[in-house]
């Protein structure tokens, strides 16, 4: 005969129904002290399949039996409570609503009976639950505790992730885990579902010490960067290795679980608390939901994450263009792959070739259109300006005209700090970029353009977080330009979420800023890295200054000094308030793409600095700023230095450009 599981649902009704039929039962033994009449007993059997029935029934019909008993919990236990208090509220009713003195006095249950059944019958409940929660944590945890070879873990965190995590891996993994360290000191001392709380973080060196960890997990769902900087820290010094719980995110959109646990990055050490697609306002999704959406740019790292985070809001369907066939070629195979459902358009196409690009935008009528095409390595476009400027300005002009004669609704421009008061080419280019969108948002035709702003991106091409990697995978050395640089960090995820915001907000040529928080030193970014890769740096990896680059500056600024901002309601998103724009853009945007088609790079220096953008270029030598007039610097000229005009792109005869220019 197979023997009964008692964990199933039907071993689970079986034993309920005689928790049921003993409660009731018990309290009649206990109401007449054992001593039960003949009216006693007609009436307990009368009450007995009634009220055994009706709890069953009630258990079944409120979802008792849906809870796993290996888990059983408080909420658990609150809901049962509910449930069968139900049922004693209708006798309690009937006790004393009903005419029992007329027509049959009894059947009338003294109240005792009613209230001893009830507590009975839930403490019944409750006992064999909590022993089958209990025999099960027992067998998951068979082995002994001090079984030799098995890892000892610290846990850095004692809250309801903690909790969660350790009961999952006390019942699931080899490990020994020794106790919890908590900066709550309310906590220290006390035991929390049967594993102790040790100290708090600031006694963590004698704790790894007295205990032998070889290992700490910070189980804190969403670790703060500050608090996540100062425990690796520790474990440095100590010499323990450490490890993080995913966040709340990754484990609420099913991307992780609890128990997988990883080694802390860079990426965590940097990046902010992580938001969620489940976080955005119903109006985001709206916004997107059911529209054939444009992405220029595509294959990028902001490209690329806003396709991903714009299929989940189940557009009609998605046009992914870019120049690079392979970047395009890698993220259709991608999204076949994860989405192959959904309705996808891949395009290869030069933004800056009209012929080329409406027929793709007539065929696919966009009703949104991201752009986030364009040349945004620093120094690569100072020695390259009528590059950037055909790419940055032109192909954005062309993409705005194109968008206003196939009726798009919605067009957001991404833009970046460094068009704040630029020294670079790159941030100049981008400014104007700005400045075109808020025009044609004046315009009769289109109307609901954004810009939003945002700074680094951790881990994104060409960003320093990559490079550095690659450097100390290769022995060093790390290069860092300026020990006095500063940046400001997100994670890609997060800018984007952030931009889908901002588009489904903007009305008409805002320009939003993403509230990045602190800035970081890159010096510090380089020493992180190096000690997260298990080397300390300047000993066993040298970092050296390289100096400033051609366009760098040492600090960027997200508003410029004119700017105004204003709250947007959402979380790390702000708006700066939409100032009268200048008249003219139009033109000086020609005669910009005019000079770099005829490669005149003194010309772009000079209509840049003549457009009120806060444009100065500095000299590629000394860093001096450059007379506007002459596009020579004095320092330089006093030094004679050869040729300190700004350089060219390709050197001519009669103007040969100072080597540090280029």
């Amino acid at each position: 005969m197979k023997k009964l599981d008692p964990y199933s649902r039907i071993g689970q009704i079986i034993l309920d129904t005689g928790i049921f039929v003993s409660s009731l039962a018990l309290a009649y033994v206990i109401r007449f002290d054992g001593n039960l009449d003949n009216a006693s007993r007609t009436q307990f059997l009368f009450y007995l399949p009634w009220i055994v029935g009706a709890r069953l029934l009630l258990t079944w019909k409120g979802g008792v039996y849906s809870f796993v008993s290996e888990y059983f919990s408080l909420s658990d236990v609150i809901a049962t409570g509910k449930v069968h208090a139900l049922l004693t509220a209708v006798l309690l009713a009937l006790r004393f609503f009903y005419p029992f003195e007329r027509f049959a006095r009894w059947l009338q249950l003294p109240l005792s009976i009613i209230m001893l059944e009830f507590l009975l019958a839930f403490a019944g409940l409750m006992s064999v639950r909590t022993l089958l929660r209990t025999r099960h944590e027992a067998a998951g945890n068979g082995q002994p505790t001090k079984e030799k070879g098995r890892q000892r873990v610290l846990l850095y965190g004692a809250g309801s992730a903690g909790i969660s995590f350790w009961k999952q891996l006390n019942r699931d993994h080899n490990v020994e885990v020794v106790g919890f360290v908590d900066d709550d000191r309310a906590k220290a001392g006390r035991s929390i579902s049967g594993l102790k709380v040790l100290g708090n973080g600031e006694a963590l060196g004698q704790i790894v010490e007295r205990h032998r960890v070889q290992e700490l997990i910070i189980t804190i769902a969403n670790c703060s960067r500050t608090l996540l900087s100062r425990i690796l820290a520790k474990c440095r010094e100590l010499q323990i290795p450490a490890k993080v719980v995913p966040s709340v995110g990754e484990i609420m959109e099913g991307s992780a679980t609890l128990t997988q646990v990883r080694d802390v990055g860079i990426e965590l050490v940097l990046g902010r608390d992580g938001v969620r697609l489940q976080d955005v306002k119903e109006p985001v999704r709206e916004a997107y939901a059911g529209k054939r959406i444009l992405v220029t740019g595509a294959g990028g790292s902001i490209g690329s994450e806003l396709v991903r985070q714009l299929l989940l809001c189940r557009p009609q369907a998605i046009a992914i263009l870019d120049k690079d066939e392979n970047s395009i070629y890698e993220l259709e195979q991608e999204l076949r792959s994860t989405s192959p459902d959904s309705s996808l358009e891949s395009s290869v196409c030069d933004i800056r070739i009209r012929e080329r690009l409406m027929p793709l935008l007539l065929s696919f009528r966009p009703e949104a259109v991201f752009h986030a095409a364009a040349h945004k390595h620093v120094p690569l476009m100072e020695k390259h300006p009528c590059e950037a400027v055909l790419n940055n300005i032109y192909g954005t002009q062309v993409l705005l005209e194109a968008c206003c004669q196939v009726g798009v609704e919605r067009f957001l421009f991404i833009s970046t700090d460094k068009a704040v008061n630029p020294t670079s080419i790159m941030g100049a280019t981008k400014r104007v970029g700005e400045m075109l969108v808020q025009h044609f948002a004046n315009g009769p035709t289109l109307r609901r353009l954004i810009c939003v702003r945002f700074g680094n991106v951790i881990a994104s091409r060409g960003s320093i977080i990559p490079l550095f990697h690659k450097q100390i995978a290769s022995g060093g050395p790390i290069t860092v330009t300026h020990p006095d640089m500063v940046r400001y960090f997100m994670s890609i995820p997060e800018a984007v979420q952030l931009v889908l915001h901002a588009g489904s907000l903007g009305k008409q040529g805002e320009i939003f800023v993403l509230e990045l928080g602190t800035p970081r030193k890159i010096m510090e970014v380089a020493r992180e890295i190096t000690r997260l890769s298990g080397f300390e740096p300047d000993k066993d990896i040298k970092i050296i200054i390289t100096g400033l680059r051609p366009g760098e500056k040492l600090t960027e600024e997200l508003v410029g000094s004119t700017e105004q901002v204003c709250p947007t309601g959402v979380d790390k998103l702000l708006m700066i308030i939409p100032r009268p724009l200048q008249n003219g853009v139009l033109n000086d945007v020609a005669n910009l793409v005019a000079c770099a088609r005829a490669n005149d790079v003194n010309g772009i220096y000079r209509l840049l600095s003549s457009m009120e953008i806060g444009f100065q270029p500095k000299c590629k030598q000394c860093m001096n700023e450059i007379a506007i007039d002459t596009l020579l610097c004095e320092l330089c000229a006093s030094q004679k230095v050869r040729s300190v005009q700004v350089g060219m792109e390709f050197p001519r005869s009669a103007a040969m450009p100072c080597r540090a220019l280029t």
